[in-house]
């Protein structure tokens, strides 16, 4: 309503939500069903390990915003507007991505260029999560301001809630056509009390400060892990927003799939619950609630350093060889 365009641009493996009109703009999700709609075009996802431009590229924020760039003018070659860029402001499901410093502010500049907003999903990582920021987008530089952001999950610490922000301008484009927009449930005083005392606790027990320091503590020994251990790639992340990339091989840094499943299904019988993410579902994603300590920690790296040295000690390497049946401790697998 604001741009008066329609077309959509969203990174690849990107994850927004289960509705119908938020799975069209979630590859994860169209890939596997109905596939990609004509207004929508995927973007590269910025990821300077695995990615088209890596940790070694010159300039690796211009060549992944350039490609934003080339996707606008190919659809206006085609005669198509576009109305938004739509970005988690850290992927999450294409495998806990930290965005290389300015992309935001290039890719804006080409999307607002063209007519269109920049929208920043905060869903995952707002409220302090990433530690450094109350915000993920400012990890970009304290110049960049999104046009929309949209937040939800940690707002309401369980309980259903979310909410949106953005300019008075956009607000007006939309309240301008006189479609009210209603919803029974829409600012009740329960879940307004909900969000507010959420807050209040995230200010007064020092949350974001406390995400700093612990995901910090848990960087440095999941870093000390790698070392030790070469089916660990790469380690990511901020405050307590941290991926852990598994690889067959240093060179090609081949997923390590098959080793990433196992070792959480591991986990899990230690009562330690991680799951997977990124297209080859070999990045541990680590996203505990922000009342997580240095003990957690770790105790959880402590165990998948034991779990990790049990691997290595029985012969099965960081590829996994193929189908040779061994047993630890009474827990028998395939690897």
């Amino acid at each position: 309503q604001y741009t008066k365009h329609e077309d959509v641009i969203v990174l690849d493996h990107a994850y927004h939500g289960h509705l119908t009109s938020l799975i069209d703009i979630s590859p994860y999700k169209f890939r596997n069903l109905e596939g990609q709609k004509e207004w929508v075009h995927v973007a590269p996802v910025p990821d300077t390990y695995r990615g088209l431009y890596r940790e070694d590229h010159e300039d690796s924020v211009t060549a992944y915003a350039n490609e934003v760039k080339n996707i606008i003018e190919q659809a206006h070659k085609r005669g198509r507007k576009i109305a938004a860029f739509f970005v988690e402001s850290l992927p999450s499901v294409g495998g806990q991505i930290i965005p290389p410093a300015g992309y935001f502010q290039k890719v804006a500049e080409h999307v607002r260029k063209a007519g269109g907003i920049f929208i920043a999903d905060e869903i995952q990582v707002g409220f302090g999560r990433v530690g450094k920021h109350f915000w993920a987008f400012q990890l970009q530089g304290e110049d960049f301001v999104p046009d929309i952001v949209t937040m939800g999950k940690p707002i309401g610490n369980g309980h259903p809630i979310a909410c949106v922000a953005t300019t008075e301008e956009i607000a007006e484009a939309f309240a301008s056509t006189g479609v009210e927009y209603f919803n029974t449930f829409g600012g009740n005083p329960v879940s307004c009390a909900i969000g507010l005392a959420v807050l209040d606790v995230i200010e007064k027990e020092h949350l974001q400060a406390h995400a700093t320091e612990v995901g910090n503590f848990l960087m440095q020994l999941l870093k000390e892990q790698k070392i030790k251990h070469p089916i660990i790639g790469d380690v990511r992340g901020s405050g307590l927003f941290i991926g852990v990339d598994l690889i067959k091989d240093q060179a090609q840094r081949t997923p390590a799939t098959e080793a990433a499943e196992h070792l959480i299904t591991r986990l899990k019988e230690e009562y330690i619950l991680l799951s997977t993410d990124g297209p080859g579902r070999n990045v541990l994603k680590f996203k505990p609630p922000m009342c997580f300590n240095m003990e957690d920690a770790k105790f959880v790296v402590d165990t998948i350093d034991k779990l990790l040295t049990a691997l290595r000690v029985t012969g099965c390497n960081s590829g996994y060889a193929k189908d040779r049946h061994i047993k630890i401790k009474n827990h028998s697998f395939i690897c």
